[in-house]
């Protein structure tokens, strides 16, 4: 029996699979190893009755996280899960290396995210290309959904949101300054709490402004991420994944076809293609 793990900050897809044949499944908040300790991926693990269930049977587990980027990161979550798994063998990668499987297999390609978190690398069949990117909400995730609901709130505040949508979001959320400012500076997992507005972009996707909020986000990612990795890696396929690819695939294709360029896979959720190649 084998388990496998992607997960972004906000989220964390579990499949867990018996002779190809998937068996059980869950979704938990995210687990990075620089916002979640030891003990609380533990409490986390601890809630789903799925894990606890077979926790026993599962004799190999790969997990690809947001956060496990440097070997310190990765013993630091291996450690965590074998106290849970106990009779598993565990892996652990990032969660660009997992992007790059689920999109690419066993070929090359520059590997896009923009999910709860945003990065992008050049893959080159085997191994993920080192770069600066990757560093985190507070200074990058350009593109991601933290960067739209950072993006929504700071308009709120600011009282720049169209009236229409300002009542909308009133009416979906309880918001006020001091909550979101406590929420975002001085309680833990800011990130998760930002990603969590990308709901009301899905639900109102039809708004001009809405639209322009996510087009101006496509734009900046392309010229922070892609167009510098093309640059070092020109005529390469493009693959993006995530949520925010997956849901907003259509304009995402659009400006990135403005650019002069075309993608060739967006895989809003990678944890399927994972499970199949894991499982094969």
């Amino acid at each position: 029996m084998i388990a496998v793990v992607y997960s972004g900050s906000k989220t964390a897809f579990w499949k867990i699979a018996n002779d190809g044949k998937t068996i059980a499944e869950c979704s938990m908040p995210g687990i990075n190893p620089y916002f979640n300790d030891q003990k609380a991926i533990l409490q986390l693990l601890h809630k789903k009755i799925v894990l606890i269930n077979n926790a026993e049977s599962i004799k190999k587990m790969y997990v690809f996280a947001a956060g496990a980027s440097t070997p310190a990161k990765r013993d630091e979550l291996t450690k965590t899960l074998s106290l849970f798994f106990k009779n598993s063998k565990i892996y652990v990668k990032d969660d660009l290396y997992g992007a790059a499987v689920s999109a690419c297999f066993t070929d090359s390609g520059v590997v896009c995210i923009l999910g709860s978190g945003a990065h992008c690398a050049y893959f080159d069949g085997k191994n993920m290309e080192d770069n600066n990117f990757g560093l985190g909400f507070i200074l990058g995730d350009e593109g991601s959904s933290n960067y739209l609901g950072k993006k929504l709130l700071s308009s709120y505040l600011t009282e720049k949101l169209p009236e229409d949508l300002r009542v909308l979001l009133e009416a979906k959320y309880t918001l006020d300054r001091a909550s979101i400012l406590e929420r975002v500076y001085k309680k833990p997992l800011a990130q998760q709490y930002l990603s969590s507005f990308f709901d009301f972009f899905i639900e109102n996707r039809d708004h001009n402004y809405i639209q322009k909020c996510v087009d101006d986000a496509f734009e900046t990612y392309i010229k922070i991420y892609l167009l510098p990795t093309l640059k070092i890696h020109p005529g390469k396929e493009i693959h993006f994944v995530g949520i925010v690819a997956g849901h907003f695939q259509d304009r995402l294709r659009a400006i990135v076809k403005k650019h002069g360029f075309e993608i060739t896979t967006i895989t809003k959720e990678p944890i399927y293609n994972l499970l199949n190649y894991y499982s094969n």
